[in-house]
């Protein structure tokens, strides 16, 4: 990541990417999910909770959450002052990146995201293969078929 610019405002589905996908209930912390996350926060990055959940599923996921050391910066929203919608009106959100299990190709899991962001704390010597991953070729590798 180039940090001579400012930081990002990154969105985040909660179900399938923050936890494993147990909707209506909440599941268990994807692994590195919440370390990675963390380090988001510490670096100055923005991060919106981007979901589907409303009401109290969304309270459960943003007190998940809370319980695991993350506050976002605003949710289901671009800021924190935007007005609320109705929980059936699209939220399009404004955001530099979207992290979320529906991607094109899939999930690529927290590890993979935390080298494309941090490349510079990888040693890529010590990886399987020697293989340098770029962010696109990342996100666009074949995932298999969903479920």
């Amino acid at each position: 990541m180039n940090f001579d610019r400012p930081p990002l405002i990154i969105a985040v589905d909660f179900d399938g990417t923050i936890v494993d996908d147990a909707y209506p209930g909440v599941g268990k912390a994807k692994i590195f999910a919440f370390e990675t996350l963390k380090r988001m926060q510490k670096d100055g990055h923005r991060l919106i909770l981007w979901t589907y959940r409303h009401g109290k599923r969304l309270q459960e996921a943003v007190d998940f959450c809370k319980e695991n050391g993350i506050e976002f910066y605003a949710v289901n929203k671009s800021n924190p002052e935007q007005a609320d919608v109705e929980p059936d009106v699209s939220r399009k959100i404004n955001a530099d990146l979207f992290i979320d299990d529906r991607n094109f190709g899939g999930f690529p899991g927290w590890g993979e995201i935390y080298q494309n962001l941090y490349p510079q704390e990888v040693d890529y010597d010590k990886l399987e293969g020697n293989k340098k991953k770029s962010l696109l070729g990342g996100l666009f590798r074949r995932q298999g078929p969903r479920r």
